[in-house]
């Protein structure tokens, strides 16, 4: 909006770039017209990878659409120049996508050889077997902070972020 763009014109992916699913890209490239001006916040948003960036920009260009990028501030152009400056844009990302997954592999692999009690993937959520224990935070909470209430369940061997208590509390008023 800070760029001039209507609030009713505003798309936003819920999803990565990496996924091939991207129902509000397709949204905005049905409703998008010749001599429209799309903003986006950085060029590597608009796909997964580079060649579907570039299917995209040259389809874009195609409906004579102009295309601004606002990190770092340009206007994509068809001449030898601009052809050179998004090509480069998208290779560094492209290239800043593969090491960011090889650090985590590696990050991965380090705390799998060096730690017993390491688990892939996310901590499984407080499920019906710690219905419970939901109870009590949901108790608690009701006259402390989730501050308050993560710090006590966490002085009684039970711990648990402030975050967690605002999800329990979300999951509680769900389920009564």
């Amino acid at each position: 909006q800070k760029n001039g763009v209507e609030k009713r014109n505003i798309f936003h992916e819920k999803f990565t770039g990496t996924k091939t699913d991207r129902p509000e890209l397709d949204a905005l490239l049905k409703v998008i017209k010749p001599n429209d001006t799309l903003v986006v916040a950085k060029l590597d948003r608009l796909a997964r990878n580079i060649r579907e960036a570039l299917n995209v920009i040259h389809d874009l260009q195609e409906k004579h659409v102009t295309i601004q990028v606002l990190s770092p501030k340009m206007t994509v152009s068809n001449d030898v120049g601009g052809k050179i400056m998004y090509n480069t844009l998208l290779m560094v990302a492209d290239i800043e996508r593969d090491m960011i997954v090889e650090r985590t592999k590696a990050g991965k692999a380090y705390a799998k050889a060096h730690n017993p009690n390491y688990k892939e993937g996310r901590k499984k959520r407080l499920e019906g077997k710690n219905k419970a224990f939901y109870d009590a935070v949901h108790e608690y909470k009701q006259n402390h902070s989730a501050k308050e209430t993560s710090e006590y369940f966490t002085s009684i061997g039970k711990p648990i972020s402030s975050r967690s208590v605002f999800r329990i509390e979300k999951e509680y008023k769900k389920g009564n």
